[in-house]
């Protein structure tokens, strides 16, 4: 069972996928700190300087002077800043993934229109036989 297992997770499209899924990850945090550490400060610009991560709607009665407050309160709130902050980052990374299909989708194209160009070379049964009718009609 162990050998199935070492056979299994050691395959290349195994290794490939556990690769991906790491890269995807390190690449999700830099889309979340994009959208944290650069366009959400941009947006807040133009938004009058609010923090658009830390908007809330409360839900129940009350007040309270930050999202923090609230949720220490016990309060329920609708954190409608950190969801905007989320669709930024699935809308970046969704974005990126479509250039790069779109890149991989075009250099295939171009791979066959190469072999589609370039006809297969016979077999090597019709190259000899073709050098043995060529023989044939010299004589």
């Amino acid at each position: 069972m162990l050998k199935e297992f070492k056979e299994f997770a050691l395959k290349g499209n195994m290794m490939d996928m556990a690769v991906g899924i790491i890269i995807g990850a390190a690449f999700g945090k830099i889309i979340a700190s994009l959208v944290a550490d650069v366009l959400m400060p941009v947006i807040g610009l133009f938004t009058g300087g609010v923090d658009v991560s830390q908007s809330y709607v409360l839900l129940g009665e009350g007040s309270y002077e930050s999202l923090a407050a609230a949720e220490a309160a016990g309060a329920a709130v609708l954190k409608y800043g950190s969801f905007l902050m989320v669709v930024f980052d699935f809308i970046i990374i969704a974005f990126v993934i479509f250039m790069m299909i779109k890149g991989m989708n075009k250099l295939r194209k171009q791979e066959e229109k190469a072999e589609e160009a370039a006809p297969p070379p016979p077999p090597k049964e019709e190259v000899l036989l073709a050098e043995i009718r060529d023989l044939l009609a010299k004589r």
